[in-house]
């Protein structure tokens, strides 16, 4: 391979298999996440520099069994090794064993062999497997199998120089053929074959097997492939099983030739002894929800110092750049626009990554799993699978992934709901708007000297999404109606330390994702909104000095006193001002004015946009540039109490409010992409709103 060229690698494996360990290694932080072309399934590529004179791409291919999917991630796996036209088509292929549990990894390699695609077993987790006592020979399964075998361990870096020796040389196909084609159906499957020139017998098998899921076929070409199975009669699902049947066997024949010694029963009794605590019916809950209390408590103990300094040198920034430069639009913008909006979205970011960090260690360790496990029951009684604790969970951290990885519940009324109900879920998105709140309306002390309040009310927070979730669920458990049988069938990863610097990965990834993607709708908001709170009707505007100085005639007010009524003056008579009193009237009774108002409307386009829209705000309407964002919020007047408009009765409906309503526009995209239509979407959207509304009016009616 010349060095001009770069080379396509694939990894593939079956999920826990250590895919994206491996992928972390070979690539480090030169890599992107995206969407394979016109679906929302993630693709994560890198770059990997494999010797002086080659690079790779490397693909990071959803996690599969075989290639016969029931997921749209298998689907979408089975269509690129497929389609050899394809952008994706791999040069290579990685297969990510198990080393610890061979046989369950072997299906996936045996159809990889049979489809002629250049295949490198990486056989993972050699630590887990001689600690097992369990012994490979290597030489004789390369040998059988006719590819490169090599030794790794994704999580130390041991073996990685090996396997990227192996894949910078010439890897050919494999001379094996596994299965064998029936007579009954070789003729049809060489009418194929030669019909779209194809290689292998086995690659026109699985176009009359995969015909619905081969997207890159035309319909012309279904409808010949479907005529012909027609006359035929072929029928897939007949010939699944016999193929399946005939891949173990020799899957078995070889493993008893490779295998030298078997695991230690006792090494397994370990994680039996583990998961019986883990999965107990009283403990197990005792201990998740314990976890889940320590996240919350982190979250607010250990950012909180990190958070205080960027809160402080943001608005340092916006004073000096006042003392600097001279008064113009240009200048205000700087200061009372994109200053803020940055400032409001960079405050977040310790409180994000400890958050992440959390899920991701729950992850690796191998825990998350447990979780799936341990609430299938109480998930069955609401209408929802184990599964959907994954997509719940993952909601914590963003609903749009959240909502995409319900792809791996197969029955459709389990994944359908649990698409409806995990916006619920409180993610990162929420999480600048409640520390934010909270630390204006709870006091900053300890329960029992240990316990934070301000902990024990986000994580009611959280608390409270999931409890609307589960009982959303068990409302639409008895409106959808399905004649499917849903089943939990899932493999348990092996217990492991949390590579940690996988957790890094995760961490810098998902803070450049919120800071960059995120950032970008947060400063462009800010700027439009700078402009409709700083320009208005000409006529007010132009006259803002002299009214104010009508009604204050009887007043003596200092010149800083008099600024500040005219730039309180301006912003309620601009733009901004008068969206947000057209909407007053429908949120007065939760509790809130017009600027409130503002910020509703802003943040919908992401909920974390609240706080950079009332810093705006409430920098426009005030002259003291020194004020933290915090600050701004906690001097804010209610004009017709004369006390604090962020009282707790106001803080706690905002809570709520975010809590239970619809994330954002984004959300709402990707629900409409995941079921095919707008119905769903929008009957989630009133639903929420409606919920998010009478809580919010309930809670501020109670305490005011």
């Amino acid at each position: 391979m010349s060095g001009s060229t770069k080379l396509k690698i694939a990894l593939a494996g079956k999920p826990n298999s250590g895919k994206s360990s491996l992928f972390n290694q070979l690539t480090g932080l030169n890599q992107k996440i995206g969407n394979f072309p016109g679906i929302t399934v993630d693709k994560r590529t890198g770059s990997c520099q494999l010797n002086d004179h080659t690079q790779a791409e490397i693909i990071d291919l959803p996690g599969i069994y075989s290639l016969y999917p029931r997921t749209l991630d298998e689907k979408i796996v089975a269509e690129i090794l497929a389609d050899k036209k394809g952008l994706f088509y791999p040069d290579f292929v990685v297969l990510v064993a198990d080393a610890t549990n061979l046989k369950n990894c072997m299906l996936l390699l045996t159809q990889l062999i049979d489809l002629r695609l250049p295949t490198v077993l990486a056989l993972n987790m050699v630590d887990l497997a001689a600690q097992s006592g369990q012994s490979i020979d290597i030489q004789e399964l390369s040998s059988s199998l006719d590819l490169p075998v090599v030794m790794i361990n994704a999580r130390t870096g041991q073996g990685i120089d090996e396997l990227k020796e192996i894949l910078s040389g010439s890897i050919k196909p494999s001379k094996n053929r596994i299965f064998k084609i029936s007579e009954e159906i070789k003729p049809l499957v060489l009418t194929i074959k030669n019909k779209f020139s194809l290689t292998t017998d086995y690659e026109a098998y699985q176009f009359l097997q995969q015909t619905d899921n081969l997207v890159f076929l035309n319909q012309e070409d279904r409808d010949y492939i479907f005529a012909q199975a027609k006359a035929e009669k072929f029928f897939p699902h007949k010939y699944q099983g016999a193929e399946t049947v005939m891949r173990y066997g020799f899957i078995q024949d070889l493993l008893n030739r490779v295998i030298l010694k078997t695991s230690d029963p006792e090494w397994k009794k370990f994680s039996y002894r583990i998961d019986r605590v883990l999965t107990h019916k009283i403990w197990g809950y005792l201990i998740f929800f314990s976890v889940l209390f320590l996240i919350f408590q982190s979250i607010f103990a250990w950012a909180q110092i990190p958070m205080d300094f960027i809160d402080t040198s943001f608005a340092r920034l916006s004073n000096s750049l006042t003392e600097l430069f001279p008064e113009g639009p240009l200048f205000e913008l700087i200061t009372q626009g994109i200053v803020p909006g940055i400032g409001g979205i960079l405050i977040f970011i310790p409180q994000i990554a400890i958050l992440f960090a959390c899920i991701s260690v729950l992850e690796e360790s191998g825990y998350m799993a447990r979780v799936v496990f341990l609430m299938d029951k109480i998930m069955r009684k609401f209408g929802l699978s184990g599964k959907s604790v994954v997509p719940l969970i993952s909601g914590m951290a963003c609903a749009i992934p959240a909502i995409m990885a319900t792809r791996t519940i197969e029955n459709w009324k389990d994944r359908l709901i649990t698409i409806f109900v995990t916006p619920f879920m409180s993610c990162s998105a929420r999480l600048p708007v409640f520390t934010i709140l909270v630390a204006l309306i709870i006091p900053d002390n300890k329960l029992f000297g240990f316990f934070n309040y301000q902990g024990l009310v986000l994580m009611s927070l959280y608390l409270l999404g999931f409890f609307a979730a589960i009982i959303s669920a068990f409302a639409l458990k008895f409106i959808i109606k399905t004649r499917e049988r849903s089943y939990l069938i899932m493999e348990m990863p092996t217990y492991r330390k949390p590579k940690w610097a996988n957790v890094g990965y995760t961490i810098i990834e998902k803070t450049k994702s919120f800071v960059f993607e995120a950032g970008k709708v947060i400063l462009a908001i800010s700027v439009v909104l700078w402009v409709l709170a700083s320009y208005g009707p000409a006529d007010q505007m132009s006259r803002a000095e002299q009214t104010v100085l009508e009604q204050s005639s009887n007043l003596r007010l200092t010149e800083h006193e008099l600024q500040s009524r005219v730039a309180a003056y301006k912003l309620e008579h601009s733009y901004a001002g008068i969206i947000g009193k057209a909407l007053e009237p429908a949120i007065r009774p939760l509790g809130y004015d017009w600027k409130i108002g503002i910020a509703l409307v802003t943040s919908f386009a992401a909920r974390e946009v609240f706080v950079s829209t009332v810093a705006t705000i409430y920098s426009l309407g005030s002259t003291d540039d020194e004020q933290t964002i915090k600050g701004r919020l906690k001097s804010e007047i209610n004009p017709d109490t004369g006390g604090p408009r962020y009282t707790p009765a106001v803080g706690l409906s905002l809570l709520v409010f975010y809590t239970l309503a619809m994330q954002c526009m984004s959300t709402l995209a990707v629900v409409k992409r995941e079921t095919k239509g707008w119905k769903w979407p929008l009957i989630q959207l009133a639903y929420m709103t409606t919920v998010a509304y009478l809580a919010a009016f309930i809670i501020f009616q109670s305490l005011s």
